[in-house]
């Protein structure tokens, strides 16, 4: 059989990289590479009906969209559903119009066009007639780029999970250009949740599971704005340490169930079982639109602004956030920066004992780790890491530096493999990330970016932070004061409403989490409150810390009621 790419490519006459990428991924790509993660059928089951794609209901009017269809486990079931509403009305006459479903990877394709084949064939229906129907279901193409005739009245399905640094680059161009939700480092699933959504009909309901970031992250700030314009955010199910896929994958997922209408209050769960029973029950009551406190369904009445991350905590949390956001700066308006440590992308090459490292005195600076800080105090572990660079921010001549020159030379195969040497051969022995001794002197806190609470180190100066530490320097707050601030409720629930959670519960303490705190400035805080603040930091006394920063903020009894039951649940 012949099977052609259905490729959209307008004002591309004659050889076209764009074709040749996408043929490539079809022909060539591993299950990895395209970002292929299989979907338990116990979750898929809970989607469908999630959506509402139900066999007592006349399916067989209906329109489906599924864009990245795999092996089948979303096909099958819906099929499978479709095929039963049909002979129950009658009505199998003419199915064709009714699915449509795209998978690029050539072999996949035909796999699971074998499947749905059989499949028919086993429900009564002769073998040319099922040959009929999967051919105008099945399309085989890149559903970001091929045409497809819309609308759809349902868009379900597992979309894949595909860092950009894997797509070619000119086909990563293509995407650039036709989707504005591409942005920043976004994966491809965000430009397939923006199609999926331009396909779907008035009223149409869509339901994806896939990474939970783009909900929280800086490069989702797109796409929640498309969804904020013209889509209601119904329903929000975390799916974090629930082993929804066939293989134990790190994807963090959730499942959105999004409607083209007006706007409207979302119902938010959190980890549900994989029983059967009790997903159907699940879903049966956030299609009701109605909070259970039996099923642990919440609801927000407003979960994002705009472009804004989504608050999906409890209204009570978000209302109270949104009060401290109104009355505040946030850290860096109080005076304050955040930064990443340095990444070098050769530590074994870069970072050593400091009295290993056979180089100029200045040009290795005390390195600070995770490790170092574990135990909530700075204790350093001997380690340095080389610094290429001057004081001016440029790289260091290696002929003044005989000592470095050698040690790099010695480690130059690895050094000079890094993508950042590739980008710049003739700086191929920089670190990623700029070295600035003069950080290293300065007074700082310390912060791990995956941790279960809080972890706020005071370092007085003598350490450059590793890459998976982020620091905190002001030249306004006290440090001190500012620790006990970040070591409070107040500040983690910032953070957890903003931040994508991990299995385990664990936050990412990152810059643009960390940056979302919100501050009074430092003159505004009494002398009295300045000095509780220091010595419970100090004492590492995280009561107090909580109890001090409730007060420096105005918080009634009953709000740091709410952020203390908060952090715990």
């Amino acid at each position: 059989m012949n099977i052609n790419l259905s490729i959209k490519q307008p004002g591309l006459p004659g050889m076209c990289p764009i074709a040749d990428a996408v043929e490539r991924l079809a022909r060539d790509s591993d299950r990895s590479e395209r970002g292929a993660i299989f979907t338990r059928r116990e979750v898929v089951d809970f989607m469908l009906d999630l959506a509402g794609y139900t066999a007592d209901r006349p399916l067989y009017q209906m329109r489906l969209l599924e864009p990245s269809f795999g092996g089948g486990e979303f096909l099958l079931a819906v099929a499978s559903r479709l095929v039963t509403a049909a002979k129950a009305a009658g009505a199998v006459e003419d199915l064709v119009d009714c699915i449509r479903a795209v998978e690029l990877h050539r072999n996949t394709y035909l796999d699971t066009r074998s499947k749905i084949i059989g499949f028919l064939e086993q429900s009564g229906f002769a073998p040319k007639e099922s040959h009929r129907i999967v051919d105008a279901w099945l399309l085989h193409g890149d559903f970001l780029l091929s045409e497809i005739q819309g609308p759809f009245d349902f868009v379900v399905g597992n979309p894949p999970y595909v860092r950009q640094e894997l797509i070619p680059v000119p086909l990563l161009a293509e995407y650039r250009r036709r989707y504005e939700s591409l942005y920043d480092r976004a994966d491809l699933y965000v430009p397939f949740i923006e199609r999926s959504l331009s396909l779907l009909a008035k009223g149409g309901q869509f339901v994806f599971i896939c990474a939970n970031r783009w909900t929280k992250n800086r490069y989702g700030g797109p796409l929640r704005a498309i969804v904020a314009r013209a889509f209601h955010l119904k329903a929000y199910v975390d799916m974090v340490d629930t082993p929804a896929f066939d293989s134990d994958v790190t994807a963090y997922p959730a499942i959105t169930l999004i409607q083209r209408t007006e706007p409207g209050p979302t119902l938010v769960a959190k980890q549900p079982g994989l029983v059967p029973a009790e997903l159907a029950k699940l879903a049966r009551a956030l299609r009701a639109g109605k909070a259970c406190s039996e099923l642990a369904i919440s609801e927000i009445g407003q979960a994002g602004i705009g472009s804004q991350p989504w608050v999906l905590g409890s209204s009570e949390k978000r209302e109270l956030l949104r009060r401290l956001e109104m009355r505040f700066p946030t850290l860096e308006e109080a005076g304050c920066k955040v930064g990443i440590g340095v990444a070098t992308g050769a530590d074994k090459a870069f970072i050593a004992p400091m009295t290993q490292l056979d180089v100029e005195p200045s040009r290795k600076v005390p390195l600070a780790t995770t490790r170092d800080i574990a135990s909530g105090e700075v204790r350093w572990l001997g380690l340095g890491v080389v610094n290429p660079f001057e004081d001016d921010g440029k790289l260091a001549d290696l002929a003044k530096y005989p000592k470095l020159r050698a040690h790099l030379e010695r480690h130059h195969d690895v050094i000079a493999s890094r993508h950042v040497a590739h980008k710049a051969p003739a700086n191929w022995y920089r670190t990623i990330d700029r070295i600035t001794p003069s950080l290293a002197k300065r007074p700082k806190l310390l912060i791990p970016d995956i941790k279960g609470s809080a972890h706020v180190v005071y370092e007085s100066g003598e350490l450059y932070p590793h890459h998976n530490l982020y620091f905190v320097i002001s030249d306004q707050w006290n440090l001190r004061a500012l620790q006990a601030v970040l070591l409070s409720s107040v500040a983690r629930q910032f953070v957890e409403s903003y931040s994508t959670t991990m299995r385990g519960g664990f936050l990412r303490f990152q810059a643009q989490y960390l940056r979302r705190i919100r501050l009074p400035n430092w003159a505004s805080v009494p002398e009295a409150m300045r000095t509780r603040l220091v010595q419970a930091a100090a004492s590492l006394d995280l009561g107090e810390c909580d109890r001090a920063a409730c007060e420096l903020f105005g918080l009634t009894a009953e709000e740091a009621d709410i952020l203390a039951r908060e952090s715990t649940t």
